[in-house]
């Protein structure tokens, strides 16, 4: 069944910090002790893992948004020091206790079960042509512990979302440097403040800017345009309406239960 924009904008508001457990200090640790020199080995480790032992190139066209050579820094490093297979394990395992830990209570909840059985409903139902991280993610079993489960389900929620919001960027002709540049100033930072991108060698970073500038979405001070605001609203919007297809297995009444049950878990999550 259809669900409006909102439903569907709210779903990604309430998964997004349930599925991104998976980059926090647990599961961190979990992979620095397979022998990760650092974060983002494990990262690259983690994420990657359900597309195999895929080359540095076939990860950083996947992922979209690293600038060059950085994927190339610890893929396939990371497969000299752990498996695709235990590299997925590993990372559930992290996920779920680190999950666990931000629920408190609500990991015992009597109503966990029935809001992990909508979410996984819609997480397996999607459909997976030209999204190649959500069919690696749809490829594994589904864990049958629930809170393990509800990650698990946020997850492919979370990448089925990712790869439509790189098939919008790609159509509208925005780059992975340059998207977070346009995230930086929808959040009223300068690309030199935010972290995804402030690392990169200040004339790199200033050349995308100036990119973004010649086609008039930026500014001279280095802000949005009216135009920057309306390729970015175009952009969420493209995002949502290809995000959608995963939820129409609920019907509007199950989609309202869903988004109610996981606002006080994606609260809590957002607390710790």
């Amino acid at each position: 069944m259809p669900h409006t924009q909102a439903r569907v904008h709210r779903m990604f508001e309430l998964v997004e910090p349930i599925a991104t457990v998976t980059f926090s200090e647990i599961p961190n640790e979990e992979f620095l002790a397979l022998g990760m020199r650092n974060y983002w080995d494990g990262y690259f480790a983690g994420r990657a893992a359900p597309l195999g032992t895929a080359p540095a190139e076939v990860v950083h066209a996947i992922f979209y948004n690293f600038a060059d050579g950085e994927v190339a820094r610890h893929i396939p490093w990371v497969w000299g020091k752990t498996t695709p297979r235990e590299a997925v394990a590993v990372r559930e395992r992290g996920s779920a206790a680190a999950l666990r830990t931000m629920m408190g209570d609500l990991a015992a909840s009597p109503g966990l079960v029935r809001v992990t059985d909508l979410a996984t409903r819609a997480a397996v139902s999607a459909p997976t042509e030209g999204r190649a991280l959500y069919a690696g993610l749809r490829a594994l079993d589904v864990p049958e512990e629930p809170v393990a489960r509800l990650w698990h389900a946020a997850t492919l929620l979370r990448e089925h979302r990712g790869d439509g919001h790189n098939a919008a960027l790609l159509t509208h002709g925005i780059g992975g440097t340059e998207a977070h540049v346009l995230l930086a100033l929808s959040l009223g930072m300068r690309a030199a403040e935010f972290g995804r991108v402030h690392h990169l060698p200040r004339e790199q970073l200033a050349a995308v800017v100036d990119g973004l500038r010649a086609r008039g979405l930026v500014d001279a001070a280095g802000g949005f345009t009216d135009a920057g605001r309306e390729t970015r609203r175009r952009i969420e919007a493209l995002t949502d309406e290809l995000a959608a297809p995963a939820y129409e297995v609920l019907s509007v009444d199950e989609l309202d239960e869903l988004i109610a049950g996981l606002e006080p878990i994606a609260a809590a999550v957002g607390a710790a």
